[in-house]
């Protein structure tokens, strides 16, 4: 059984990458000279600091080994700047009950609802996708059924 692929932009692609690179440069040898010192003060059955390093340590490699994965089953998705329906990677101007607002479709690891970022894969995003500037799209949400009318696409 094949795993699907994760699809981002090369934003979103470029910002794994740096996060990967801090934490194996930086952020380890930070943690290890935090287990140092921890340890150089004696007794580490009783040492809060060293168990705190340690919780760190395995919370430094278990994101960087999220992340290795991550990038190794990413597929970076090129936006068609020439197409007229919504993609990842674009920016769609929709109205939903009088109210404007701008989303911008993003690769699911790079969505941030509070910054107007949502995954492809989100109930706004799938019904978005793929759908022409003018197109009305339903969308399923606990509140109940909201139409959004897409204004703009970039």
């Amino acid at each position: 059984m094949s795993k699907e692929k994760l699809k981002l932009t090369k934003e979103g692609y470029k910002k794994l990458e740096e996060e990967l690179k801090y934490l194996e440069k930086e952020k380890r040898r930070e943690v290890a000279e935090k287990l140092k010192s921890a340890a150089a003060q004696g007794d580490l059955s009783e040492n809060a600091a060293y168990e705190d390093a340690k919780d760190e340590q395995t919370a430094v490699e278990t994101r960087i080994s999220k992340l290795k994965g991550m990038l190794k089953n990413a597929e970076v998705v090129e936006k068609d700047e020439r197409a007229e329906w919504v993609q990842i990677g674009s920016r769609v101007k929709v109205k939903m009950n009088g109210k404007e607002k701008v989303f911008e479709i993003t690769g699911g690891t790079q969505s941030d609802p509070f910054e107007g970022k949502i995954s492809y894969k989100s109930p706004i995003g799938k019904a978005l996708l793929q759908k022409p500037k003018g197109a009305r799209c339903k969308v399923e949400t606990p509140s109940g059924v909201k139409t959004y009318k897409i204004l703009d696409i970039s």
